[in-house]
């Protein structure tokens, strides 16, 4: 305490040199949230809900910066002259596809007894380190550190190049981003525990390359279907439309065919959309195979159902993956004829009351099942498969994936933890919507 850190010194292209002292985390050791120390290259802060961030994850220029969660704090445990201070610039983020959280930056002139705030609460609610800016402070006292606060919001956020001195700004080299890949289409689990056997004909596991799902021959359609989803898997490919009955259904099962639908007033309702699948003809192609379809009410398939795949494809723009489940439960749908219908052809195929989608959303990177935790973005949602919703936000149909699973009788996730299972299950989604 009471030290003052040896500034660096930095030659900014054709400015002139200025003495700055600059705190990248590299130097720096810490991988758990739990309150304690850890020794940076410009001295001893302390971590309260913190750790050093490493992960692809992790928003940073090199290889670490600091990631608070909840109400956590990095404060720094020693001062600097503050007649040195004129200009202070932090660079922020969230963590990986975490919804928005508010920060503060504080100083302290007593040695951190009393901590006061600098501006105003600061918002991180993008991916890529954002610069911000505080010009000229006025301190109390010959001596001061500093604190970065999180103030709210579930995500977490990631600090990187805390930079004090000298009035010029410091700009870091842009981060690589994380390519994306394609991965295991049942990566987060097998919902209803479906198997290849045969005989357990409305529980049937069928694992294509483009998606998985469990067959229900005696609905005529699929309980579940489940595919991974990131930029890997998006090309120029046109809408193929090359519906056509599932061949590998085993022998004796019925096998729909697209005129099942037609004059039913119900379309032909994609799971794994086919503007998931563009990358190839043969891989859009095989989303039009009749397993991977439910009869949605237009209204339903055509309004928010239709703007929550296009909002879903938005965020691997944005340099996330996700894992995407949904199906149909219960019986009795209204399509364009506005009479409540059970079945269509001719019993052959149920209609069901609701459709709904369970979206786990991450960024981009290896291992993902084990990045799942208890700050990941879930989006579940529950729409009735009825007429009249067109114009609905889809976010209007948004729940918890266990009162999904209550509807369903699925066990969603279940190769994540159980103890993230209990968090996450129970959060209804409040991120943005477009």
């Amino acid at each position: 305490n009471g030290s003052t850190t040896s500034p660096a010194t930095q030659k900014f292209g054709d400015l002139p040199t200025v003495n700055y002292i600059l705190e990248d985390g590299e130097l720096g050791t810490k991988g758990s949230y739990a309150l304690g120390n850890v020794t940076l290259k410009t001295g001893i802060w302390t971590f309260d809900d913190a750790l050093i961030g490493t992960l692809p994850t992790d928003r940073k220029v090199g290889t670490k910066s600091f990631r608070i969660r909840n109400t956590g704090s990095a404060s720094m445990n020693f001062n600097v002259d503050s007649i040195d201070v004129r200009t202070i610039v932090v660079y922020h983020a969230v963590f990986g596809s975490d919804a928005s959280s508010q920060w503060r930056l504080y100083y302290s002139s007593d040695n951190g007894v009393n901590w006061k705030p600098i501006g105003d609460t600061i918002t991180s609610s993008d991916t890529v380190l954002q610069q911000q800016i505080y010009v000229s402070p006025v301190f109390t006292g010959s001596k001061v550190r500093f604190q970065i606060k999180k103030l709210s919001g579930v995500g977490r956020i990631n600090i990187d190049n805390f930079i004090i001195g000298g009035g010029i700004t410091y700009t870091p080299p842009t981060p690589t981003p994380i390519p994306a890949g394609r991965d295991d289409n049942m990566a987060m689990g097998n919902p209803s525990s479906a198997t290849i056997d045969p005989t357990d004909s409305n529980n049937y596991l069928m694992k294509k390359d483009m998606f998985a799902l469990s067959y229900n021959n005696l609905k005529g359609e699929p309980n579940w279907v489940s595919w991974h989803l990131s930029s890997s898997w998006l090309g120029t490919t046109t809408r193929t439309d090359a519906f056509n009955p599932d061949n590998t259904l085993p022998m004796g099962y019925y096998h729909v065919n697209t005129s099942d639908y037609t004059g039913s007033g119900f379309d032909r309702g994609h799971m794994c959309p086919s503007a998931d699948r563009t990358f190839s003809i043969p891989e859009n192609a095989t989303t039009f195979l009749m397993t991977n379809f439910v009869p949605q009410a237009p209204d339903n398939n055509q309004g928010p159902w239709e703007n929550l795949e296009s909002y879903c494809r938005l965020l691997t723009q944005a340099g996330n993956e996700l894992y995407i489940i949904s199906g149909g439960y219960g019986k009795g749908g209204i399509g364009n004829k506005g009479i409540v219908d059970s079945t269509i052809a001719a019993g052959k195929i149920q209609v069901p009351s609701n459709t709904w989608k369970i979206i786990i959303t991450l960024p981009n990177g290896d291992n993902d099942v084990n990045r799942v935790d208890t700050a990941t973005r879930i989006i579940a949602v529950d729409m009735p498969n009825t007429q009249g919703i067109r114009t609905e936000n889809w976010g209007k149909y948004r729940t918890t994936v266990r009162n999904i699973e209550t509807k369903t009788g699925y066990n969603f996730l279940s190769n994540v933890p159980t103890a993230i299972q209990n968090v996450i299950e129970n959060v209804i989604d409040k991120g943005p919507t477009m």
